[in-house]
């Protein structure tokens, strides 16, 4: 029964939820203050690096 109802919650997340779980788990490993900020911005880098090609000059 427990490996159902973690499909069934598995399977009803939505891709931005599992996505904030991921980076908050990422940045609650860090070691020290100095690891979360490093850890915080390489999140942003990776964030804004998902948008298209020809947006990279405005920014």
């Amino acid at each position: 029964m427990y490996l159902i109802s973690r499909l069934f919650l598995f399977l009803t997340k939505s891709a931005e939820t599992s996505r904030k779980e991921r980076e908050e788990a990422y940045l609650s490993e860090s070691a020290d203050i100095y690891d979360l900020e490093f850890r915080m911005r390489k999140l942003d880098r990776e964030k804004t690096g998902r948008q298209p090609s020809w947006m990279n000059h405005y920014g």
